[in-house]
């Protein structure tokens, strides 16, 4: 087996589409019936699918389910997503979490230096 693709749950996906587009850099791959949103970020697709996000987590610690994300260049990636206004919040030292618009979490980290 081999995972084929995560599904995350978000209340509009045509709205969330300018979120993931346009804050974390995905691609737009297709867009189904107007409802079903392909994303496509490095080797992974990412389907926003409509529905009910989980109850978004008070923190990252208390979510169930999370994203991490990789880049190679933490400060630089961290500038373009504030300069979107998104609150990137220091965990661990050295990696960063945020959500989406939805309440899904994610986590930003260099895996070269993380420790």
């Amino acid at each position: 087996m081999k995972v084929g693709h995560i599904e995350l749950f978000v209340r509009d996906p045509l709205r969330a589409k300018q979120f993931y587009e346009k804050v974390l850099g995905c691609e737009v791959t297709a867009v189904q019936n107007q409802q079903f949103v392909w994303l496509q970020l490095g080797n992974t697709e990412i389907l926003l699918r409509p529905g009910t996000p989980p109850a978004a987590a008070s923190s990252y610690e208390k979510t169930a389910v999370a994203l991490v994300l990789y880049t190679g260049d933490l400060p630089q990636t961290l500038s373009r997503l504030r300069e979107h206004n998104l609150t990137c919040q220091l965990m661990d030292g050295d990696c960063y979490t945020f959500t989406d618009p939805d309440g899904n979490w994610f986590q930003l980290v260099n895996p070269h230096t993380h420790q």
